[in-house]
């Protein structure tokens, strides 16, 4: 059967089933490697809670771009001691890159141009990204559909042309609330910057609390016009 059909009788199948059968059926009809990529946002600690079972099925990894908020630390040491069976490996830039980059715009060369903005993301997430991710089949995400307006197309199971493998975003269709809701239920630890407005948490010089109203990406590089992406989850068309 090939990609593309087999895509679409999966993703029939998974139509109306929980999260935690959805994940338990594509990690069983899924063959490869799978793998779990955590910021520790609050969709990602949420499904880090429904990995728990699979631990030894997927792996789990952190990009650490060397700016990250402390608050991020914070929870990532408390989703340590809440899952211990869960292993999470960090992944790291490469230092040559970051010297260089330095070297030619400054610490914080990122603010002067979206070009160089891009650049610093893809040293810092889109490259380490790539070495975590290499190998893997199956790359599991927590992207909602209402969280930007080119996210509102994806599907449960995508066929990620860049990375060669299955992109699964098993949240596809939750709400924020109800993100919420089963964070709470199940005493899932949290940034303690969603609270004060973070909604999307990426490094500190380039995320920024919401204003009352504002859009869910509006805080990631506010000074910029556009569309708010990295590079790490780019929406292509459907051709498997």
């Amino acid at each position: 059967m090939k990609v593309m059909e087999r895509l679409k009788y999966l993703n029939k199948e998974l139509q109306g089933k929980s999260i935690e059968d959805a994940i338990a059926f594509v990690v069983q009809n899924i063959e490869g490697k799978k793998v779990f990529s955590t910021s520790f946002g609050i969709e990602d600690q949420l499904l880090t809670h429904y990995m728990v079972p699979h631990h030894d099925q997927v792996s789990v990894f952190t990009l650490d771009t060397g700016r990250q908020f402390n608050e991020t630390y914070e929870v990532f040491h408390k989703t340590q001691k809440k899952y211990p069976s869960l292993i999470i490996e960090t992944y790291f830039p490469d230092e040559q890159d970051v010297k260089e980059y330095v070297s030619v715009n400054g610490i914080n060369g990122f603010y002067d141009s979206i070009e160089k903005r891009k650049s610093c993301c893809h040293i810092r997430k889109v490259k380490p990204l790539q070495r975590a991710i290499k190998g893997a089949d199956l790359w599991i995400t927590g992207l909602r559909a209402e969280q930007s307006q080119n996210r509102e197309e994806m599907e449960f199971l995508e066929w990620d042309e860049v990375n060669q493998l299955i992109k699964f975003n098993p949240l596809l269709h939750y709400s924020l609330k109800q993100v919420e809701q089963e964070v709470n239920q199940f005493n899932v630890p949290i940034n303690s910057l969603y609270k004060k407005g973070f909604l999307s948490i990426g490094c500190a010089p380039c995320t920024r609390a919401l204003a009352e109203g504002e859009d869910f990406r509006a805080g990631r590089w506010w000074w910029e016009n556009g569309k708010k992406e990295c590079g790490l989850h780019i929406h292509q068309d459907k051709n498997y």
